[in-house]
């Protein structure tokens, strides 16, 4: 069998490497090895953090929804509770941008949500 050199192909693969490292500090976006290595956490990390806004923008809404409904005289958890009850199907993306931009509706859906 006939020897196949790999120049091209492993070249491509190097610099599409260094490419996605650019901006890396010291060897992470020069040398190929470490580049290769900050390229795998960096995608490591990317997943991993993408999952993680997910939970702190959760944990933002309900701190925002915790803050409008105690204006009103309940407390988040009650208030949860009596949406439930009501049978008013708001998630809390969108309870908390009512919340933030508009007071009245928000005022409405919790008086709708105490009857």
């Amino acid at each position: 069998m006939a020897r196949v050199k790999g120049g091209v192909k492993t070249r491509r693969r190097h610099k599409r490497v260094l490419a996605l490292t650019k901006g890396q500090f010291g060897a992470r976006h020069k040398n190929f090895r470490k580049a290769n290595e900050a390229r795998l956490h960096a995608l490591a990390y990317a997943t991993r953090d993408r999952r993680n806004r997910r939970r702190d923008l959760r944990r933002l809404w309900i701190t925002r929804i915790n803050a409008a409904v105690r204006l009103h005289g309940l407390t988040y958890s009650r208030f949860i509770h009596a949406l439930k009850s009501a049978d008013i199907r708001l998630d809390r993306k969108v309870l908390a941008d009512l919340a933030v931009r508009d007071a009245d509706a928000f005022a409405a859906v919790v008086k709708a949500a105490q009857a």
